[in-house]
């Protein structure tokens, strides 16, 4: 029960990664907030939760606006009286995310990027604001390898996908991010780190799967649930002493 008490917002808590991780954090005795901009999925992920014996409340939330994010804040307060952590977890994008360079618009760039990266500053800058407050907090941002390392253009050879410049620009900004957060709240109790998982297994082709495993090991692409301990690492008094950090999670993908 190593976050028994504990009172963790998820942003993005009810897709794939976040509702794996509202669910190790409610089996390690903490009680999750699952903030979705999804009314219809985020209500879905409580009761999932729920009928799971754990402890799990859903609150809707724009991680790009100021009001919602203070909303919130205010919501979680309420209820629970306190407030330990957020994981800045969701991914969101406009209808033309995932373009080849090439066919990449320059205004698309601009949103997406502003909608992710900023998305992500406005709830660490909002939730900061409150640690301080309340005398200390912990602050988990979503990286990716591909945050830390050049893409691996050929894992995509023989299939549809390619790797998004925005991603890339993303998640290594996030990255600084979390240690502009972390050295600038570090006397006032507030840790911040990020956590960078590899590819995580979502219905992906045949094709990508195979060219994805050749640069990893044993266990290749990631199932979602093999980031939470790590995450519950990351939220509990274990890593009290780390701060400023980005953990990578890849099997060795990034080798």
């Amino acid at each position: 029960m190593l976050l028994k008490g504990k009172v963790v917002v998820v942003t993005g808590g009810a897709g794939l990664l976040g509702q794996s991780f509202c669910r190790a954090i409610g089996r390690e005795g903490g009680v999750t907030v699952i903030a979705d901009i999804s009314r219809e999925a985020g209500t879905k992920a409580a009761e999932t939760l729920h009928g799971e014996g754990l402890a799990a409340d859903f609150v809707e939330l724009d991680i790009t606006r100021q009001e919602s994010v203070q909303r919130l804040i205010a919501e979680v307060l309420a209820h629970h009286g306190r407030i330990d952590a957020v994981v800045n977890n969701a991914y969101p994008r406009n209808r033309n995310y995932g373009r080849k360079l090439e066919e990449v618009q320059f205004e698309d760039f601009c949103e997406n990027v502003s909608l992710h990266l900023g998305g992500y500053f406005l709830v660490a800058q909002q939730f900061a604001a409150h640690f301080v407050k309340a005398g200390g907090g912990n602050i988990v941002n979503m990286s990716s390898i591909y945050g830390v390392m050049a893409p691996r253009f050929e894992v995509y050879e023989g299939s549809p996908m390619t790797m998004p410049i925005e991603y890339a620009a993303i998640k290594s900004a996030v990255v600084h991010l979390t240690k502009y957060f972390a050295q600038y709240y570090k006397k006032a109790g507030l840790r911040c780190n990020a956590l960078s998982p590899g590819g995580i297994e979502d219905g992906q082709p045949s094709q990508f799967l195979e060219n994805y495993n050749r640069h990893a090991g044993s266990k290749g692409m990631l199932r979602a649930t093999d980031i939470c301990g790590a995450l519950v690492f990351l939220l509990s008094a274990s890593s009290e002493a780390i701060n400023g950090q980005n953990l990578v999670v890849d099997d060795g993908f990034s080798l």
